[in-house]
Parts: C-alpha cells; sequence; structure tokens
C-alpha cells in the first residue's frame, strides 16, 4: 500500500489478495475510511459466527494489516 497521509493506493497484488479472499474487488478506495468500509462491507455479506465465517473474518483482518506491515 502506498500512503500519504490519510490517502492509500492499494498495489496490485493486494488488490488481487482481498479479491481472492472477499469475492469483492476493493474498488474506489482511496483513503483509510474507504478501506475500513470495505472490509466492513466484507464482513456483513459473510456474517455468521461458524468456525468459517470467523476464520474468513480473521484472514480478512489479517490482510488489512498486512497493508500497514512495515509502516
Amino acid at each position: 500500500m502506498l500512503r500519504s497521509g490519510n490517502q492509500i493506493r492499494l498495489t496490485s497484488s493486494e488488490i488481487e489478495l482481498f479479491t481472492t479472499i472477499t469475492g469483492f474487488v476493493p474498488e474506489n478506495v482511496k483513503t483509510l475510511e474507504d478501506l475500513d468500509a470495505y472490509v466492513k462491507r466484507c464482513k456483513q455479506f459473510y456474517w455468521g459466527i461458524s468456525r468459517d465465517t470467523r476464520f474468513l473474518h480473521w484472514l480478512i483482518d489479517d490482510t488489512r494489516a498486512e497493508c500497514f506491515a512495515g509502516k
């Protein structure tokens, strides 16, 4: 992720990873708030308390956190 203040740009590999995990392309994600809204929408789409759902939510959160790794 490229970041300048609150403005961000996901790399092509991050876009591909989010798309693979969620099934939704993170389009128009230009700020941290946009990224958080995208994550929230994905989690709402895949809601529930099953083990698979909890794992998917963790995977989405972990991928978001990886965007900030080394920052």
